[in-house]
């Protein structure tokens, strides 16, 4: 059964033109690595804004474009990069109902541009076929063409736009070439109908598709059965549904391949079509500058101690560069929120907007230099082609554990923090991976947690040694890295075999061609990132640091003290350093322990206690469910020590703290036990928002929740009990 498909046929689609009422939407359709972002970029520049489609997690980058003077601007669309429109993603899934007009409140666009790689003609040339067929006004934009003509490789722009139907137009983004030009045949193709795809199969599939639709019917609506007849979706009319079954079986008893028409056809005709359209150069198959390049970075020796490096420089950007930016930003809430306190009268209302509303927004902004550091790098990796090498070469150690190639670098960036990373997993395209890779990024032990590392190895291993040379505490501090570590690997283990199993997919990678990185696109990677996420994630945690500040602060508790303001001032001196001279330390501790959190402390005392915590502990554990590192500060009021700015009264009262029949609070092995618990549970509130933001549901992070507090509780319960059996105090 031979099949062919012909250049697009000039018979117009049957549907009305939308009213020019509203701007003109534009949607930008095309490969991976195609430089539809580039192009996307270079349009719109600042002016776009990034959301989620309604009911997914696929984002949604929208910006507009000044096409004609005195008209609305156009509202331009970046569907997600994509191979095919045949659904088997919610990628293509989404770009289909864009294309088609499904998408709530977002209408069929009024011109497609199809963003087409100069230097991939044969593979771009396929998601061309599949949007003609949709008969909306289409344009070409032919990228890379600068990249073509340095390999040798020449297109006649003239005979492709011959055989499309469509006009074609070079463009280099970066250098903003062929974008007036663009512009203009954007403009045209608005003005006039769209064409279909004229399809030529067997007699016996055009038999078949007559008894779908009246012969007399318009191309578009023949192409609408076609899709029906060789797709996976049915329509919902039931009685068309059977004449497609029936249609099926027919066609079945001809050919037992009849479903490969379609396929077959298309990629005959994008054969014929870029064999007489490009012109190659006698030595354009000589290696190229990135085939040279690729020798190197993806040798199975070399390539693996190059990308060591470079996760080292981005690690120690991560995790070292942003502290500076960090601490500014912390002291700069820091000074806003003394300075409202000093100009405010005292209350709840001067509280709530200090402690809650300044406290809380700077808690989610404090994360800033971290969000733009690994976005920069990110996006430099991306821009220049490398991250699809990294990928590559960290599959077969992911794939051992179940996980995607693509895991490795929100994996590394987690040890920053973890909400970078769970944003990161965004380049996982299986659904399953990437949660996978959101359930375990927690346990890669972030900067959070250090302050309470340190803390527990000041107070009780500082001055131990191995051998008289090797610190204890670094030691200490290197086998909470590596439990968390072990830990993740084990459940990632476990989920890809259980609730998230799924063989891990064969990693296909196109690996693009290494470009110089477009600065302009990278810094707008960054800033729509940063917006996002301070979009995103501050409205809750706002709410949550609210709710927190209310059960440390209600019921309200009167302490009457015999001494003067001054006398409490000098006897909690690191305490007025960050409190107003009026309310002491004492204070602070005594309304703590009353309130709702000092009541919850008493409340999980029985639970907590097998694992060598007492009730104080308790507090503590409560509130750094909002941050970790809130840990440190909340034993700093329990035991009036006021700030955790001075360490070493911290140090001292954590060694010197006594429970109620007057044994030590805080032995060696129950700080091992608390570093054990904080390795493993998830108390970060703005990490469980990320988790419900990036997974659209409450299921997984409750999910998390429970996890990784029941391995926290189980671990912290073996280390302590385990301990004391084998002598350890």
């Amino acid at each position: 059964m031979s099949t062919t498909l012909d250049s697009p046929s000039r018979q117009t689609s049957d549907d009305t033109s939308e009213s020019r009422a509203r701007p003109l939407l534009v949607a930008l359709a095309g490969n991976p690595n195609a430089g539809k972002t580039t192009l996307f970029n270079a349009l719109t520049g600042l002016r776009q804004k990034v959301a989620n489609y309604p009911g997914v997690t696929v984002e949604r980058k929208e910006g507009v474009w000044l096409l004609a003077e005195g008209a609305p601007p156009a509202r331009l669309i970046d569907l997600p990069g994509l191979y095919s429109l045949d659904a088997s993603s919610i990628d293509e899934q989404i770009a289909r109902d864009v294309i088609t007009g499904r998408i709530a409140g977002l209408p069929a666009p009024d011109v497609i541009v199809a963003v087409v790689d100069a230097t991939n003609l044969e593979r771009n040339l396929y998601l061309v076929t599949q949007l003609l067929e949709y008969g909306r006004p289409m344009v070409v934009a032919l990228t890379m063409y600068d990249l073509a003509e340095k390999r040798g490789l020449k297109v006649d722009i003239k005979r492709l736009s011959e055989a499309l139907c469509v006009e074609v137009v070079p463009v280099t983004a970066s250098q903003k070439r062929g974008l007036e030009e663009l512009r203009r045949a954007i403009l045209a193709a608005s003005a006039r109908r769209g064409l279909v795809a004229g399809w030529c199969l067997s007699e016996q599939a055009e038999r078949e598709l007559a008894a779908l639709i009246h012969p007399n019917t318009t191309s578009a609506d023949r192409h609408a059965a076609l899709r029906e007849l060789y797709g996976d979706e049915l329509p919902e009319d039931e009685k068309r549904r059977e004449a497609i079954r029936r249609a099926r079986e027919r066609l079945a008893e001809t050919d037992g391949n009849w479903w490969q028409e379609p396929l077959l056809a298309r990629y005959d005709w994008i054969e014929r079509v870029s064999r007489e359209a490009k012109n190659e150069a006698p030595d354009s198959h000589a290696p190229t500058t990135t085939e040279r390049i690729d020798r190197v970075l993806t040798h199975k020796v070399m390539g693996p101690v190059i990308l060591i490096l470079v996760m080292l420089l981005i690690f120690q950007a991560i995790f070292s560069w942003a502290s500076v930016p960090m601490d500014w930003i912390d002291k700069g809430f820091g000074a806003l929120g003394s300075l409202t306190r000093s100009q405010l009268p005292q209350g709840l209302f001067t509280d709530l907007l200090v402690d809650g509303v300044i406290a809380g927004v700077g808690g989610v902004l404090v994360f800033l230099p971290q969000i733009l550091l690994l976005f920069f790098f990110i996006a430099i990796l991306e821009d220049t082609g490398y991250m699809a090498r990294a990928a590559f070469l960290m599959d077969r150690l992911m794939r051992g554990v179940g996980l995607h190639g693509k895991a490795f670098m929100p994996l590394l960036s987690s040890f920053a923090c973890a909400i970078p990373g769970i944003m990161a997993t965004r380049t996982i395209e299986n659904p399953k991976d990437r949660i996978a890779t959101i359930m375990i990024a927690p346990f890669m032990s972030c900067s959070a947690r250090l302050p309470v590392y340190t803390l527990m190895i000041a107070a009780f291993f500082s001055t131990q040694r191995v051998f008289g040379i090797i610190s204890v505490g670094a030691l200490m501090i290197l086998a909470m890295y590596f439990l968390g570590i072990a830990v993740a690997i084990c459940v990632a283990w476990i989920a890809k075999r259980t609730i998230l199993k799924s063989p891990p997919p064969p990693l296909v990678l196109e690996m693009p061609p290494y470009r110089v990185p477009n600065f302009l696109t990278i810094f707008q990677t960054i800033w729509s990132r940063a917006w996002l996420f301070v979009r995103r994630a501050g409205t809750v945690i706002l709410a949550i640091s609210i709710i927190l500040w209310a059960l440390a602060t209600f019921p309200r508790t009167e302490v009457k003290s015999n001494a003067t303001p001054a006398e409490a001032v000098a006897q909690n001196q690191e305490a007025s350093k960050a409190e107003a001279s009026d309310e002491s330390a004492l204070e602070q501790g005594e309304q703590l322990r009353n309130s709702f959190a000092g009541r919850l402390g008493h409340l999980i005392e029985p639970v907590i206690t097998p694992l060598g915590f007492d009730w104080k502990m308790g507090i503590a554990l409560i509130s750094s469910f909002a941050a970790r590192e809130t840990l440190v500060s909340t034993l700093s009021i329990i035991y009036n020590v006021g700030s955790d700015e001075n360490e070493s009264s911290l140090i001292e009262a954590v060694r010197e703290a006594k429970r109620a029949d007057g044994s030590p609070a805080w032995t060696p092995l129950v700080a091992v036990s608390m570093m054990v618990f904080f390795v493993l549970a998830l108390q970060c509130m703005s990490t469980v928002a990320i988790v419900k933001r990036e997974t659209n549901s409450w299921r997984w992070p409750l999910f998390m929740i429970g996890y990784m507090l029941a391995l926290a509780y189980i671990a912290s319960l073996i280390t302590f009990q385990g301990g004391r059996l084998l002598g350890f105090t």
